[in-house]
């Protein structure tokens, strides 16, 4: 466990889903005695896919060298799949020492990063067959923990992943007092949550609407395992 005061950053970008960052933000930025720092590539607002703003409050060469630094997924993640600023920063804080939480499709530009070789990982159920094309190994949890890496599935997964990260930093009993104060309790009321409980109708509508998404993302995903040197089926 981490006693020093921590530096907490997340990063913000258009189009992503901002449940992605506001879910472990409110776990993070509740860890006792840390500071959390949303970074963005300027300090221009931006709006998640469906329109909410947010406003950094640093840039990549503001922000401070971090303990954890928060990746968030969303439709907007292919503007910064082929971003090198974006990437360096990442090696940079993960190189540094930062713990690194991603969520969702999050994950993907981690990959990208070249962060995720040779690491156990998981991401969104639509693009969990990508993983590969960045050298991870697919691990079909709700999260996953590698060394200093975690990696949280969709969307509302990274309210558990960010618990067990502050479980791992401060100790169970303080997650489990940040968990207490959310009453994360979730008693859905459906089975739907994930491809293999869902009814089938409801998955293959699901697939149709995010096909063109699913087919970009594919695309680009290739173009950066040729740039990786990673050879993909």
């Amino acid at each position: 466990m981490t006693a020093a005061h921590l530096q907490v950053g997340g990063l913000v970008y258009p189009g992503m889903d901002q449940l992605d960052f506001i879910g472990p933000f409110e776990v993070l930025a509740s860890l006792r005695d840390s500071t959390f720092h949303v970074i963005g590539k300027t300090h221009d607002p931006v709006r998640d896919f469906r329109g909410l703003i947010l406003t950094p409050e640093c840039g990549l060469d503001e922000a401070p060298r971090l303990d954890v630094l928060l990746v968030p997924g969303g439709q907007g993640q292919e503007g910064l799949m082929e971003d090198e600023a974006a990437h360096s920063f990442l090696r940079s804080q993960v190189e540094g020492g930062a713990w690194l939480l991603s969520v969702c499709t999050g994950a993907l530009i981690c990959g990208a990063a070249g962060l995720l070789r040779g690491v156990r990982a998981t991401t969104h159920w639509r693009a969990f067959h990508l993983l590969p094309y960045f050298g991870a190994i697919p691990v079909n949890e709700r999260v996953v923990v590698d060394g200093r890496i975690v990696t949280a599935a969709g969307v509302t997964s990274g309210i558990d992943g960010a618990l067990r990260l502050a479980a791992m930093l401060r100790g169970d009993t303080a997650a489990q007092v940040i968990q207490l104060f959310m009453q994360y309790a979730p008693e859905p009321p459906f089975a739907s949550g994930t491809p293999h409980s869902a009814p089938p109708a409801v998955l293959a509508v699901a697939e149709r609407l995010s096909e063109a998404v699913a087919r970009q993302r594919e695309a680009t995903a290739r173009r950066i395992a040729a740039k990786l040197g990673i050879p993909v089926g």
